[in-house]
């Protein structure tokens, strides 16, 4: 038989199914089973007891089991069932799941603070065997410890999707942020080399006005020197006519 996994929960000792016995629901308490039995001891019958005390008995154990279902397991082809032990519980009982519950947290080292799963795990065992040692003594107490219980892991369960979903979150705008940062390196590269073109540009537009412009002083002054030269000559054209006719006009006089 393969061993289930310890637990603070107190269970009973494992059957075995019999092999024509079908799965039934976890609240089922009647299966045709047989108990496993340990080498040389010798079953003792059960004390009589009256009708409603064991209609209380049976009302009880179906009520731990809807609250805490049997473990189940297989082992090659037959069919292990463990279910929660319904034996009333002493004080001795809660003094040794204290101290099975320190000593646990110590053996799987879990940590004192923080979120931690193993120390999670061990309380959420605690908090059954809890609910199961109440549940026998007051059904109704129990019923109410195990609103909570579920009430919890609910929470639990949300906060847990909550952190992951802001986690995946987190990380998407992580890639998103990489990705734009690259993306931006990459507009300032093109950027730069665009303005290095430009740059290169205005220099030669620049060259080109100073080579137009130095072009266009040498033809004006060209253009001046041959005006110049112009009027010079207008000018002496126009003091020898006036010569001319002075010269015309003086012997009439």
């Amino acid at each position: 038989m393969i061993p289930p996994i310890d637990s603070l929960l107190k269970y009973d000792s494992p059957v075995l199914v019999s092999v024509n016995t079908e799965k039934k629901s976890p609240k089922s308490r009647s299966l045709k089973v047989s108990p496993q039995k340990p080498a040389m001891t010798v079953p003792v019958p059960p004390p009589p007891r009256s009708l409603s005390v064991d209609s209380n008995n049976q009302q009880t154990e179906e009520i731990l089991n809807a609250i805490l279902p049997p473990r189940e397991w297989m082992e090659s082809t037959r069919l292990w069932v463990q279910q929660v032990s319904s034996t009333p519980c002493t004080r001795m009982d809660v003094v040794h799941l204290q101290e099975q519950l320190e000593l646990k947290l110590q053996q799987r080292q879990a940590r004192e603070t923080g979120i931690c799963p193993v120390r999670r795990e061990l309380y959420s065992q605690c908090f059954d065997e809890i609910i199961r040692q109440v549940t026998i003594n007051c059904a109704e107490k129990g019923l109410l410890l195990s609103r909570v219980r579920d009430e919890i892991r609910m929470t639990i369960a949300a906060y847990q999707t909550l952190y992951e979903s802001s986690a995946a979150f987190g990380m998407r705008k992580a890639l998103q942020a990489e990705q734009g940062k690259s993306d931006m390196e990459k507009r300032i590269s093109d950027l730069e080399t665009e303005k290095q073109d430009l740059l290169r540009l205005v220099n030669e537009q620049k060259a080109k006005l100073e080579a137009i412009e130095k072009r266009e002083m040498e033809r004006r002054q060209v253009e001046e020197e041959k005006h110049t030269e112009e009027i010079q000559y207008l000018k002496r054209t126009n003091q020898q006519l006036k010569a001319q006719l002075e010269g015309i006009i003086a012997p009439r006089m």
